[in-house]
């Protein structure tokens, strides 16, 4: 099933991060932690199969970095310390960051729910999460 992520941060001019579009097996995902599980774990995989730093680097033309300042971020994509995610550990991480409330997910614009919600997704739905930030400074 393909659908389309995009993230948003609250308090942030820029709308959200150029929306990327992801493929998951859709007989997993029956509820907003399995669908969690499935997009964390295909992060995952991606950032492991990253170069190393002792790989060869492209450089970035002018086009290609006003195309990522335009996205949000500018880089290589590089892992630098060498080391590979745990993908149970970055599950974990990302399932109890929702149950905190440290972000959201909606799904064509209606959100999801707790992590139990049942969900129903078809093909091309936008899923966006919406990074909730706490105010920081000083009380007196």
């Amino acid at each position: 099933m393909n659908l389309s992520i995009q993230t948003k941060q609250l308090g942030k001019r820029r709308c959200c991060i150029e929306p990327m579009q992801i493929e998951l097996p859709d007989e997993t995902l029956t509820d907003v932690r399995s669908l969690i599980t499935a997009i964390v774990r295909r992060q995952v995989e991606g950032h492991n199969q990253r170069p190393g730093e002792n790989d060869l680097l492209k450089y970035l033309t002018q086009e290609e970095i006003d195309d990522r300042a335009e996205s949000g971020k500018v880089g290589f994509g590089v892992n630098y310390n060498g080391e590979k995610a745990s993908a149970e550990a970055a599950v974990k991480n990302a399932l109890q960051a929702y149950e905190d409330g440290i972000f959201r997910l909606f799904v064509n614009d209606e959100e999801a729910g707790t992590a139990d919600t049942p969900l129903v997704l078809r093909e091309g739905d936008r899923l966006t999460f919406v990074r909730l930030t706490l105010l920081s400074g000083r009380l007196w």
